[in-house]
């Protein structure tokens, strides 16, 4: 028996999580009777309840009523009274890992993977595959902006966003895969940045057909030395296919692709170069694997960004104001470097560290991530759950910055209340006010003094 044997009632713990609750979605669709239950209510939860998922608040036993599967995401604690209960009554207990392994086992699967960049380009290739008029499947990390949920099953196989936190993408078995960079990031579970390497480059040997890698990435071009078709995409001529005559602004951005005996030409509403490799990684896979030119480039071409992704919200004062997930040193110097190519010459960052274990573990690469910026406001970390027995707070992350001193301005501000009249007291020396975290530091944006405009 697996999640997948027809007519299986499965239930998900931790299904407000964000892969969970797709995971949710993608069971259900397929048939499954799936229930889920959280600790606390979310729009997510509301969300699965109005596609009848049953959904309850709390870990309880009672919830295991009438149950066959039970599968848990990392968040939940391996001695959750519900989880015991779980083994107690002889139920499949599956963890995340082992149902996307049980998934991409028996579904074809086209992986997109990366430490950063992956949901954006995941969210790419479903428009690829959609214009190419496959009925695809997808699970990723958020919703698909101008298509739906971020789960849904369909019968021409699933565009699977390959989550390296964790652990989770130990099982995974892509019939294809696209790599868009691996740089440190969840060393808490990995240890070392030798061994999250290794798991990436496990996962690229795993891979059945084609891996398809941007090796301006060091990470990434390291992985692909492992793949048995591997294939190369960069900016140098000496790439099997190679990104050239760059174009970029504000609302968009336009690139050639010139791949074997073929130049494609993409036209993007997204601009930044990271997503310029993002979408040149995508068409290259999708071209490899015989999907029509015509629908790559229409399938890019109609691709709307991801939610908090150099995610313009709107003007304060006549200062923009744009949103972005960037919460690891790469990414926050991609989006920087983004905005100044996009004329942006005074940046103000707002910037909410993740984790306790993720700001310890790189606290020495975030000051040089904000070179350039005219002002960084740093708040206190969002935990995400973690313990903190060592006090951790944000004014490390501010202190490191100023030491560097390559920004002109660095302020700690621990309470997200107090940030707003912050950035108030330095924005007309602003053009752009960047609010950055994955965590919840967009709130302040609704909460700017005067509103937006």
């Amino acid at each position: 028996m697996s999640l997948l044997t027809p007519g299986r009632r499965v239930h998900v713990m931790g299904v407000g999580g964000a892969g969970m609750s797709g995971l949710a979605l993608w069971l259900a669709e397929r048939g499954a009777a799936v229930s889920g239950c959280d600790t606390a209510p979310s729009p997510v939860l509301d969300e699965l309840a109005a596609r009848r998922i049953a959904v309850s608040l709390g870990h309880d036993p009672s919830h295991l009523a009438g149950v066959d599967a039970v599968v848990w995401s990392p968040a939940v604690a391996e001695n959750s009274p519900e989880l015991a209960a779980a083994t107690a009554l002889g139920l499949e207990r599956v963890e995340r890992p082992g149902a996307l392994a049980q998934v991409t086992g028996a579904t074809p699967t086209w992986g997109v993977a990366g430490t950063h960049g992956k949901t954006t380009a995941t969210s790419m290739l479903v428009q690829v595959a959609l214009a190419a008029g496959r009925d695809a499947g997808w699970l990723l990390g958020a919703p698909v902006l101008g298509v739906g949920a971020n789960g849904h099953f369909g019968a021409d196989g699933l565009v699977l966003e390959v989550d390296e936190s964790y652990g989770t993408m130990s099982g995974v078995v892509p019939q294809a895969l696209a790599l868009t960079n691996v740089e440190p990031d969840h060393l808490d579970h990995y240890g070392t940045l030798e061994r999250l390497e290794a798991a990436f480059a496990a996962l690229v040997a795993r891979t059945i057909g084609p891996v398809v890698a941007w090796v301006e990435d060091p990470g990434a071009a390291r992985a692909l030395a492992h793949a048995a078709r591997p294939t190369t995409v960069g900016t140098a001529p000496s790439r099997e296919w190679c990104v050239q005559e760059v174009a970029l602004r504000r609302d968009g951005s336009r690139f050639t692709l010139s791949g074997p005996g073929e130049r494609l030409e993409v036209d993007l509403r997204v601009t930044g170069r990271h997503n310029v490799a993002n979408a040149a990684v995508v068409a290259a896979l999708a071209r490899t694997l015989g999907v029509e030119a015509r629908a790559v480039e229409r399938g890019l071409s109609n691709f709307l960004g991801a939610p908090r992704r150099f995610q313009r919200r709107g003007a304060w004062r006549g200062v923009d104001v744009v949103e972005d997930y960037a919460h690891l040193p790469g990414e926050i110097a991609a989006t920087l470097a983004a905005a100044g190519e996009l004329g942006y010459g005074r940046v103000g960052v707002v910037f909410q560290p993740h984790r306790v274990t993720r700001t310890l573990a790189l606290l020495g690469s975030f000051p040089a991530a904000f070179d350039g910026a005219a002002l960084v406001v740093v708040t206190d970390l969002y935990r995400a759950g973690e313990p903190n027995p060592e006090g951790v707070t944000g004014e490390r992350v501010a202190t490191a910055i100023a030491e560097r001193g390559s920004v002109a301005s660095v302020r700690y501000v621990p309470d997200l209340d107090r940030v707003g009249e912050t950035l108030e007291a330095s924005l007309e020396d602003l053009d752009l006010v960047l609010v950055m975290g994955a965590g919840d530091v967009g709130r302040i944006i609704a909460e700017l003094p005067g509103g937006l405009g």
